[in-house]
């Protein structure tokens, strides 16, 4: 099966130049590319940005470039469009791809060894349609959520008998946003479960202990130690 990476990643966002930050003297955005550049069954590699930086420099990890046009690199553009458009820019080099492995610019807490497995599983199972990393978060779980109404705290979720424990609630889990590993067909028929419609209606979990998205200067921090000490918390 052909296999290709697409990362993606724009120039602006809520965290000032976040896509372009460093940490331990390396852009956040190429954690993904030397990770998925050490998986051999990885034909083709592209990344789909609005910054010149992101897209020089991804070049010398060996991604082809393709430039993001303005509507979507916006603040309310949606990332299965960010994807198609690249699929469609691929498709005039002649790259057909089966599977499509995507990297997020901002999460560089991701591995080869994780990307390959995904990517053998997903192989093996003709019935998934993706297979994306989680981690478990019963902190957040959404039994424990709240909302406001009329400036007061209700139950996000209408049930009567709710733990305060977490360790008595279902076990919670959330995507992780470092890399999916996704049947393409099931891009274009965007027919699965929302928000993540375009990954199909087999998604397969791919449990992992940690992970973090930079949104904001605490990440970063959070970021480095993960880094520095995988070992122990990846």
């Amino acid at each position: 099966m052909k296999i290709a990476a697409i990362l993606t990643g724009k120039k602006n966002s809520t965290l000032k130049n976040k896509n372009i930050i460093k940490i331990l003297d390396k852009y956040i955005f190429t954690y993904p590319c030397i990770e998925a550049k050490k998986i051999k069954s990885i034909s083709y590699f592209y990344s789909s940005s609005d910054s010149e930086k992101i897209l020089k420099t991804t070049r010398k990890y060996g991604f082809k470039s393709i430039v993001r046009p303005k509507k979507l690199a916006a603040k309310n553009s949606k990332h299965i469009d960010v994807i198609k458009h690249a699929i469609k820019k691929m498709s005039i080099d002649k790259c057909f791809p089966e599977i499509i492995v995507i990297l997020m610019a901002n999460a560089q807490i991701i591995k080869a060894k994780w990307i390959k497995e995904c990517i053998n599983i997903l192989k093996k199972n003709p019935n998934i349609t993706a297979i994306v990393p989680v981690k478990k978060n019963n902190d957040n779980h959404p039994e424990r959520a709240k909302k406001i109404n009329n400036s007061f705290l209700n139950n996000f979720i209408n049930k009567k008998n709710i733990s305060s424990n977490r360790q008595d609630l279902e076990n919670c889990y959330f995507l992780c946003h470092n890399f999916w590993v996704i049947k393409t067909n099931e891009i274009f028929k965007n027919d699965g479960l929302p928000p993540w419609s375009f990954m199909g209606k087999k998604v397969k979990p791919y449990i992992i202990k940690n992970s973090v998205d930079i949104h904001n200067t605490i990440d970063i921090e959070i970021a480095k130690i993960l880094i520095k000490k995988k070992n122990i918390y990846l």
